[in-house]
């Protein structure tokens, strides 16, 4: 099991940065990947940027070079670094764990926390 508390949403002009952090709790070592995803009202949920065990890392399209994903191990935190932030970025974010072995994968989200992109 692996809880998700997820931080740092809010309203933001275009333009404007902010800075999600998302930290896992309870069996952290099987974890696979960290991942964010957002969902846009009427819009299916969509995955925005992953990093992997090795550090890999894996953006959509529309957020490359606007958003970096990164994680401090030590804390078991995922952050997702957003900057030229658009009207088309509002959404409610979620954070997402696949944990698990080679055998199995188990996923776990985050409460989502909203961020609205307006002037």
């Amino acid at each position: 099991q692996v809880q998700l508390v997820e931080s740092g949403g809010g309203l933001v002009q275009p333009g404007g940065s902010l800075r999600l952090s998302c930290a896992a709790d309870g069996s952290v070592d099987r974890i696979k990947s960290m991942n964010w995803y957002r969902q846009a009202p009427g819009k299916q949920r969509e995955l925005v940027a992953r990093i992997a065990r090795n550090g890999s890392t894996n953006y959509a399209d529309s957020v490359k070079g606007r958003f970096t994903i990164s994680r401090d191990t030590a804390k078991n935190t995922v952050y997702l670094q957003m900057i030229s932030l658009k009207p088309g970025d509002t959404a409610v974010y979620y954070c997402n764990v696949q944990h698990g072995t080679p055998f199995y994968t188990n996923t776990y989200w985050g409460q989502g926390t909203q961020v609205t992109v307006s002037s």
